[in-house]
Parts: structure tokens; C-alpha cells; sequence
């Protein structure tokens, strides 16, 4: 039987990967658990963007007014396959119910909380893992191509400057100053100097988790099926391709697979799949693009990576493994060439689908177990899990080695739903 000082992490994203680095900090044995490789996930396909911005939730005052529309609607980025609405329903009516103002309020508060002790959490490991070359702080850029889209987010900006981002109102010239490549149609901008971006996620996810074996920890590709539950909690995991795997503790970080395991060890959380798509335009010779763009109007982020430039968007409410809707991809295609025309002359263009683990109140779970001392959960970071993935693993580290955590941990408590 394992130790207390043995910890096994299942997944291997951004946010498994931080845990299992900072557990290593405190002096932990750690096995890395993953079906596939470091990153390969969800955590690949992000726009790559350090969003400490980020503190406005998903579920806004008027979505209820908003959300049947945009269902209905084959041009919205909001997309929910029917067959999948009697599991989803839930999770929606909760989703409504976290737009209230006073519950946007709280659960700004709660996100800035993490989110602005992003560098904090994230920077040292990617100094220690060598790769401070594939963060870029070349800002961001929020856009409007609409007066009447501006003045609706005037709330969401008042939230992020109560919340201590600094902010910059630009109207179109100042905002194509910026980024040339914009499109003239942009006639007001929001610019968060410093925000940065990873300019590739997978590449940043692999050199971490080399850090991570480099100091001695162990990764293990193998799908969890469960767990092995003793008189004093879940002692063994389960594995299809490896059997069973000792572990004094256990951190859940799989993302939306988190769900299932959660509830085999008596935790029930209303985790949906929210899947994103992303277009990879590679090598668009008429585009260089300066800094990370945000189009409020078309729902979609445009970041500029290693080769190319790759565009985000889309929230599709289905089963995780079911079968990816290209459509979407070819959606988001079309926004970020009319956001930035040069797109058009890219040699060759990819897409790709990936599900974000999405909690109705837009906020992680972070903490141990209700049920079992030993086990520890980090999932449910939707849009912003490589933003919060450092701070994150930096909190359950604190918590396995048995200190107050630095971050006031009860908005993210495993049993508030």
C-alpha cells in the first residue's frame, strides 16, 4: 500500500501538470496519470491567452432573454444538440441562475481571486521547465464593430475595473494602431496592455511535463476506471491498460472526465462538456498580427502562434467523445476572416475540437474531497484553465501538505452545488 507522501494525479493538462509540479515542490512522490500524452487534450487547442481579465462569468443579467434566440440561431457561437438537452437542462437552469447580479458580482470576485494571482502560480514553473520563450506579453485587444455592442458590454468592463485590470478605451484608428490587421468595420476597442499569450499550448504543456519527469516524477499513459476503496478511502486506482496503481492521495484533474470519477467516489458536480473548435491558419503571409484579439461581437479570440494563427470560439453543449460538428470550425473560420481579412491568404488551414470542463457558476472546483481526506479535486476551469492551471496547482499543493491555502478556497468548494 502506497503512502501519504505518494500522490497520484489523474490528467495530464494544464492543470494536472501544475499540480503534479508543485506537489513535487512540497516534497510529494507524484505519478502523473493520463490516457494520452501531456497536453494533448483540451488543453492543446486554447486560444493560449494568460487571460487575467477573465473575471467576468460566463452567465450575465438578460442570458435567459438572449440564450433561446442564439440556440435557434445556425450563425451563433451557443450550440446544444438536442438529443443532449434532457442531460443539459439542469446545468442550464443553474446557469440562469448565476446570472443574477448579485451572484455575477460574488462570482467575479471569486474568479479575480485566482486569476490575479496568475503569474504568481504560472511563471516559476515556466521558468524552471526553460520555456519563458513560448510566453509573448503583447496585450489584448477586445473589440466592437458595433456602438450598440460596446455600450452592452459597458457592465462586463465596469466588472473587470472594479476588479483591478487596467483597462484602456480606444475607438477604431487607436484600436488599428495597435493591430493593423484588424478590419475597418472595428469602430471601438477595449486594450489590456501586458495580458500574455503562449504563442503554442502544447509546446508549453510537453515542457513542463519534462520539468516535471527531469525532477523525478513518473507519467503513465492509461485510461482510469475507478477506483480500489478501502475502510480508510480510495487507496488503489483502477486503470484499463496498467491495473491497479497504489496511491496514498489522489488528485482528480481530467477535466470534464472529472465528472464520472468524482461520482464513483461519492461527489456529484454538474460538470457539461463545453466543446470548443479552433482554426489554425498556417503561414498567412499578408498577416503578422501584433497582439491577441477578442471579438465581442462574433464571439471569437484570434491569437498569433508559431506558425500561423489560430482562431477560437464556439460553445457546443454535447458528450464529450461524440463525434466533432466541423461546421463550427468552419464558423469560427469565417468570423476571423472577416475580423482580420488577411487571414484569407493562409497556405493551409486545420481544425480542431476539444471539450472544456464547464461548471454552471463559471467557477472551478478546487479542494479536498468532501468524503475522503485523501483525495484531492482540481477541475472545471472552462475558458480559462491555462490561465488558472498554475495558481491551481500551487493551492493543492498547499493543501496536501497540510498548509492554509493562499487563496480563500470556500467559492470553490467541491459540495456547493
Amino acid at each position: 500500500m502506497a503512502s501519504d507522501s505518494e500522490v497520484t494525479v489523474i490528467g495530464a493538462g494544464a492543470v494536472g501538470v501544475c499540480c503534479a509540479l508543485y506537489l513535487l515542490r512540497e516534497g510529494f512522490r507524484v505519478r502523473l496519470v493520463d490516457r494520452g500524452g501531456p497536453g494533448e487534450g483540451a488543453s492543446s487547442g486554447n486560444a493560449g491567452n494568460l487571460g487575467f481579465a477573465s473575471c467576468v462569468p460566463a452567465a450575465m443579467p438578460g442570458v435567459l432573454k438572449r440564450v433561446p434566440g442564439m440556440l435557434l440561431d445556425a450563425e451563433s457561437p451557443l450550440k446544444l444538440g438536442w438529443g443532449h438537452l434532457p442531460r443539459a437542462l439542469p446545468w442550464f437552469l443553474r446557469f440562469i441562475a448565476a446570472a443574477r447580479p448579485a451572484r455575477v458580482e460574488a462570482i467575479a470576485v471569486a474568479r479575480n481571486s485566482l486569476l490575479s494571482r496568475l503569474h504568481e502560480g504560472l511563471d516559476p514553473l515556466v521558468a524552471d521547465a526553460g520555456a519563458e520563450d513560448l510566453i509573448e506579453p503583447s496585450g489584448l485587444l477586445m473589440t466592437f464593430e458595433t456602438e450598440e455592442a460596446f455600450e452592452g458590454a459597458a457592465y462586463a468592463t465596469d466588472i473587470r475595473r472594479r476588479n483591478g485590470v487596467r483597462l484602456d478605451i480606444l475607438d477604431g484608428n487607436e484600436a488599428r494602431q495597435i493591430e493593423p490587421a484588424l478590419t475597418p468595420a472595428v469602430v471601438r476597442a477595449v486594450h489590456v496592455p501586458g495580458l500574455a499569450h503562449t504563442v503554442d499550448p502544447l509546446r508549453l504543456i510537453r515542457a513542463l511535463a519534462r520539468d516535471f519527469e527531469r525532477r523525478g516524477g513518473e507519467i503513465v499513459r492509461a485510461t482510469v476506471r475507478g477506483f480500489e476503496i478501502g475502510p480508510d478511502g480510495p487507496r488503489r486506482v483502477l486503470t484499463t491498460e496498467r491495473g491497479g496503481l497504489d496511491a496514498g492521495r489522489i488528485v482528480i484533474a481530467a477535466g470534464v472526465w472529472s465528472r464520472t470519477l468524482a461520482a464513483q467516489l461519492g461527489t456529484r458536480v454538474p460538470l457539461e462538456a463545453e466543446r470548443g473548435y479552433h482554426t489554425m491558419f498556417a503561414d498567412p503571409g499578408g498577416v503578422r498580427m501584433r497582439v491577441s484579439v477578442m471579438s465581442t461581437d462574433r464571439y471569437i479570440a484570434v491569437t498569433p502562434m508559431t506558425g500561423g494563427v489560430r482562431a477560437t470560439g464556439i460553445a457546443e453543449f454535447a458528450a464529450p467523445d461524440a463525434p466533432p460538428e466541423m461546421a463550427n470550425a468552419r464558423l469560427v473560420r469565417r468570423h476571423a476572416e472577416a475580423l482580420i481579412p488577411g487571414l484569407e491568404t493562409a497556405d493551409r488551414v486545420s481544425e480542431w475540437m476539444g471539450p472544456r470542463p464547464s461548471l454552471p457558476d463559471s467557477k472551478p472546483v478546487i479542494g479536498r474531497s468532501p468524503r475522503f481526506p485523501n483525495v484531492f479535486f482540481a477541475f472545471g476551469h472552462d475558458h480559462i484553465g491555462l490561465s488558472l492551471a498554475g495558481i491551481t496547482g500551487k493551492l493543492i499543493g498547499e493543501l496536501a501538505a497540510g498548509r492554509p491555502p493562499s487563496v480563500d478556497l470556500t467559492p470553490f468548494r467541491p459540495d456547493r452545488f
